[in-house]
Formats: C-alpha cells, sequence, structure tokens
C-alpha cells in the first residue's frame, strides 16, 4: 500500500542519513555523499513527486516544494547532513498523513458489505435471484429469516422481528408485519417475508448513508482551507525572498557575487519551515501515543487538536450511553410463593428462541438461579412471542397484544402502563389462558456515563441524545444519564441533520456513537468518536475511539488536547522567533552557515523536546 512504500522509504532515508553522518569520520567524501544522495532520493522522491504534481495541477506552489530546495541548497553549499535531515522528516510526516487519509475512507467499502448483491425475486409463481440493481419499484421479493434485506420496501405477507440496528442503532428488534416499512441491510431474524419494493437500491436509506458519510468526509474545515492557503503564500514569499537576496544586495550593499550567493544559500536553509514543521509533530505523535497508553486512539493531529474546542457533545444511546443488551429490570407475578417455578418454566421456553429479549429472559434466570426444566412443543410465533407446554399447561410469553391487552392491562392494577411510561419494554407470561407474571427489559445505563457527562457539563459543555427509540424511552435515558436534552425517533439523516443544526448554535461539535446509522453525524462532526465494541464503520468513520468503551475518558482527551495545543503554540512562537531572527542576522551579515545551521537545527530539536513532553501523563 502506499503508506506502507513512503513508511518504508522515510525509514531507509533515516538509516542512509545515519551510516554517512557517521561514515564522514572514517570514509572518503565520495562514499558518504553517495550515501548522503541517496537518502535524499529514496526519501525526497515521493514529496518531490508530490509537490511537483500539485504545483502543475493547482498551479500554485507548496510546502513539498520549499522542502526540497532547502535540502538540495544545504547541500550546494556544503551541508548534506542538514539536507537530509530535512529530507527524512518531512519523508516521515508524509508517510503518517497517507495512512490517516487512507484509513478515514475505508468504511465506505465495510458498509457496501453489509448491503445484498442480490434479492430472491418473486414473480409468476416462481422465485429467482437477481442482481439487487435489476429490481424496480413494485417487485416483490421473499426475504428468508437470517437474510438481510436487499431493498426498501413494505411488507405484503408475513410476520417476523427485524434487527433495525443497522439504521435506527436500536438493540431490541422491531416487531413487523403486513404493511410495515423495512429498509435495506437490516436484518430478517425469524420469519419468511414477502416485500415490495418501494425504492430503487440507489434511493435506499441504507445507500443515503454511505454517500451522507462520503459528502460529510469530502468537506473541508475552515482551518484545513487556511493552511492551504498559507503554505502557498509561505512558499512564494520565501522562494521571493531568496531570489531577492541572489541578486540586490550585489548592486545595494556592493556584495561581491559570491557573498550574495552564499547569504542566498544561509537565507534558504534558515527561512525552511523545518522548526514549525517539528513544533507541531513530534507533540502531536507524543500526544497521541499517551492517549494509546489510556485506551483513547485518535487517528490524526487534526482530531487531537479540535477536541479542546468543543462546546457541545451529541449521544448516541445504545451502545454509548447504554450498554446496549436489553436486561430484566422487574419481575412480578400475582403468586410470589410460585415466582421461581414461574421463571424457570419460561425461561425454559424462551430458552429455545433466538430473539435478544428471549437471551435476557434466560440470562435473568441464570442470574436467580432457577433450575431449567424440559418443555415440550415450543413454537416461535414471529414478531410476537413464543409458546409451550409443560406438565400438559399451555404457556405462552410475549407482548401485550400478543397476550391479550385488555388482561394485560389490568395486570397488577395497571402496572403495565407505568412500567411502559418507562422506557422499558413489556412481556407478560401467561399460564393456562391466564396472566401470571410480567417481565420489564430496558436498555440500562452504564455505570459510567453519569460521571462522564457531569464531568462535560462540569466544563460548561451542552450535552444532547440523539436515539432512534420512542420518546418515553428516551426520556427515561436522558433524565438517568443527566444529559440536557434529548431528540428521539432519529433515522441517520434525522441525526446528520440534528449535528447541522448544532453547529450553527457552537462552534466545535462532537458527535460519540458506536453504530451504522451514527456514521453520517459522525462524519459530519467537527470530532466524531466512536466506542471501542461498536460497528467497524463507526469505528472507521469517527476520529477518536474509546478502545474499552470508557466514556469518562472523553474528559481525559479533552485535557490531553488542551496540553498539545499549548505545547504547540509555545513551539510555534519559539521556531518563528528563531527564523525571524536569524534571517535578519543573515542579511546584517552577522550569521555565517555554521551558525545558521546551527540556529536552525538547534531550534529544531528544542521544539521535538518539548513535544515529547507530551509523553508523560
Amino acid at each position: 500500500m502506499k503508506e506502507h512504500a513512503e513508511l518504508i522509504a522515510a525509514l531507509v532515508s533515516g538509516m542512509l542519513l545515519l551510516s554517512a553522518w557517521i561514515g564522514e569520520n572514517y570514509w572518503s567524501p565520495p562514499v558518504y555523499i553517495t550515501l548522503y544522495l541517496s537518502a535524499f532520493i529514496i526519501g525526497g522522491f515521493a514529496k518531490a513527486k508530490e509537490g511537483l504534481e500539485e504545483t502543475l495541477e493547482d498551479r500554485s506552489l507548496n510546502v513539498e516544494l520549499l522542502m526540497i530546495l532547502a535540502a538540495v541548497g544545504s547541500a550546494s553549499i556544503g551541508y548534506w547532513t542538514e539536507g537530509a535531515i530535512l529530507i527524512f522528516i518531512f519523508s516521515l510526516s508524509g508517510a503518517m498523513e497517507t495512512y490517516t487519509m487512507n484509513k478515514s475512507h475505508k468504511e465506505i467499502s465495510s458498509l457496501m458489505n453489509l448491503q445484498p448483491e442480490q434479492a430472491l425475486l418473486v414473480s409468476g409463481g416462481h422465485q429467482q435471484w437477481v442482481p439487487v440493481e435489476r429490481l424496480t419499484v413494485g417487485d416483490v421479493i421473499r426475504v428468508k429469516p437470517g437474510e438481510r434485506v436487499p431493498a426498501d420496501g413494505v411488507i405484503t405477507e408475513g410476520t417476523s422481528s427485524l434487527d433495525e440496528s443497522t439504521i435506527t442503532g436500536e438493540s431490541i428488534p422491531a416487531s413487523k408485519g403486513m404493511d410495515h416499512e423495512v429498509f435495506a441491510g437490516t436484518m430478517n431474524i425469524d420469519g419468511s417475508l414477502l416485500v415490495e419494493v418501494t425504492k430503487e437500491s440507489k434511493e435506499t436509506l441504507f445507500q443515503k448513508i454511505i454517500t451522507m458519510v462520503q459528502n460529510a468526509q469530502s468537506e473541508k474545515s475552515p482551518s484545513q482551507l487556511f493552511i492551504e492557503r498559507f503554505e502557498s503564500t509561505y512558499v512564494k514569499a520565501v522562494l521571493g525572498a531568496v531570489a531577492v537576496m541572489m541578486v540586490l544586495p550585489h548592486f545595494l550593499f556592493g556584495w561581491t557575487w559570491m557573498e550574495t550567493l552564499y547569504r542566498a544559500m544561509i537565507l534558504l536553509v534558515v527561512a525552511s519551515p523545518c522548526a514549525l514543521v517539528a513544533s507541531i509533530m513530534p507533540a502531536t505523535l507524543s500526544a497521541i501515543t499517551n492517549g494509546a497508553r489510556q485506551g483513547i486512539l485518535f487517528k490524526g493531529g487534526v482530531h487531537l487538536e479540535h477536541l479542546s474546542s468543543i462546546k457541545a457533545f451529541a449521544f448516541d444511546k445504545t451502545g454509548t450511553l447504554t450498554k446496549g443488551q436489553p436486561v430484566v429490570t422487574d419481575f412480578v407475578t400475582t403468586d410470589k410463593e410460585a415466582a421461581d417455578d414461574l421463571l424457570s418454566v419460561a425461561a425454559s421456553i424462551e430458552q429455545q428462541s433466538n430473539h435478544p429479549l428471549a437471551k435476557a429472559v434466560v440470562t435473568f434466570a441464570d442470574e436467580q438461579k432457577v433450575p431449567f426444566v424440559n418443555v415440550e412443543d415450543v413454537k416461535n410465533h414471529s414478531g410476537n412471542g413464543v409458546s409451550g407446554w409443560y406438565k400438559g399447561e399451555e404457556w405462552t410469553i410475549g407482548k401485550a397484544d400478543f397476550i391479550g391487552r385488555d388482561d394485560c392491562s389490568s395486570f397488577e392494577g395497571g402496572l403495565f402502563s407505568t412500567l411502559a411510561a418507562e422506557g422499558k419494554t413489556v412481556i407478560f407470561v401467561k399460564r393456562n389462558g391466564l396472566v401470571a407474571a410480567l417481565l420489564a427489559l430496558k436498555d440500562t445505563v452504564r455505570e459510567d456515563t453519569k460521571r462522564a457527562v457531569q464531568t462535560l457539563k462540569d466544563q460548561g459543555i451542552y450535552t444532547i441524545m440523539l436515539t432512534g427509540d420512542n420518546t418515553a424511552t428516551a426520556e427515561a435515558i436522558a433524565r438517568e444519564a443527566g444529559i440536557d436534552q434529548y431528540i428521539s425517533e432519529c433515522l441517520p439523516d434525522q441525526k446528520l441533520e440534528e449535528i447541522k443544526r448544532l453547529k450553527q448554535h457552537f462552534p466545535h461539535v462532537a458527535m460519540v456513537g458506536d453504530g451504522i446509522n451514527d456514521a453520517p453525524a459522525l462524519a459530519e462532526a467537527d470530532v466524531g468518536v466512536a466506542m471501542g465494541e461498536g460497528t467497524d464503520v463507526a469505528l472507521e468513520t469517527a476520529d477518536v475511539v474509546l478502545m474499552k468503551n470508557d466514556l469518562p475518558k472523553i474528559a481525559r482527551a479533552m485535557e490531553l488536547s488542551k496540553r498539545m495545543n499549548r505545547i504547540i503554540k509555545q513551539n510555534v512562537i519559539f521556531s518563528i522567533t528563531v527564523i525571524m531572527l536569524l534571517i535578519m542576522s543573515n542579511f546584517l551579515q552577522w550569521l555565517d552557515l555554521p551558525l545558521g545551521v546551527i540556529g536552525h537545527e538547534g531550534s529544531t530539536i528544542l521544539v521535538i523536546l518539548n513535544g515529547l513532553r507530551l509523553l508523560k501523563n
């Protein structure tokens, strides 16, 4: 890959540089100069080519060309080591920039892997597999259990539970039947469906997610645009000054041509941005390394730099503020003495279902240490629940509409409504036609969520939760987590719009999420933060990854960002001051080349050492 080739070239250049520097004391000039030339060519070829191509394409000069000219100029007056160091530092930083850029675009291929390539078309009583792009509006397709839905459409036959986490981010599958809408990329869990296609493949919601990620990543930030403009201006100014220095002093001050050329070469060396580059890169790498030690992965220095400026944080709910898995929070029975027996039979029946709610009930029974029993004739009722027989009695477990809404609503004095208002999913256990128990399940808030949110609020940062869940659940989670505001029933495009709306009120906005549905918002935010256990797409789209799903580390990352920005400002001010002093001294003929190199390279070493302080916690 390109970044690997550039990194290898930079390392080889550095080894040749070191060998030549050591060899100056032992070898003849042709030998070590050959090594220096090799370091120049191997380390500088990629950047020289890139700089020349960009210059021809954009018709503007860039720092790449200036660095190459500065290195060649340094070598032309006998200072091979300084020129080779310049090449090595710049080629190494270029390799890292290429790696970061390529890494940020891999989420598109991850998204595409979730989009089915074929669909089972039903026509005239026959079924045949066809490419998804050949589907048209009105076609009828069959989606079997365990398959992903290939196109947006409406169910015309069958019922099932669908895992829509790729779209809504919610861990609890949605029960759907006749006339319900389904989305491409979602997973059909347990029922066979006939679906009438309502959108062509390029217009599906899933495809729009891909497009939104691409568009959001292609937009350049104001700081990036400023740097690009500054780069061209800086190069023109330096080259213009060198050109003037090569001619004008001879006529104005009577310098000899040799003195004039000598001073011009010194100017090209001392005015090169080596110290400015070193002001940022070592500090950034040190901060990134420090973050990695703490389980915080930054995908580039620009994201680390922006993090300290964030004024509003938007959070996804499921898997971010919450654990992402439903757990039983309430178990209520009409006969408390027989509670363990009821839970034992219910869990034994649920044990034969793959539904996430069933798994939560089984886990709860394990925690309560109740025994499992042998049940018979267990049947899954797609999208509704499950039934079975135990000792001649029929047991049914499922949602209120399946069990009987009137009986469920009156159970234990209307407890159903109370629990539902708290944002919990409620299922019932019916035994021989009578409602015998109730189980409430909820995606619970992480233990460290409250602490993380409160830390951000203490710093004056506004917090908002964006979730695809219903209003009751969203309100309950937001209240428990201490979030300032929540917006419920958000689809991916709505999350993206909410981020854009936040950016109109706050100068810098961050988004924290873990699902595919969060990818557009993560890409649009000034800084996208992904949970380490999230989807590949979220991890690759985000700018920062919390490797251990530790939300409080967001505050640590922000403090690291502030430290890095302080040190970078110190380095930049110092390096610019030194460059200006060296330029003035050169013009006044107080500076000779060795002192110029010492001042230039000495300032570079000092800013590097200052940046390395970030390695300490």
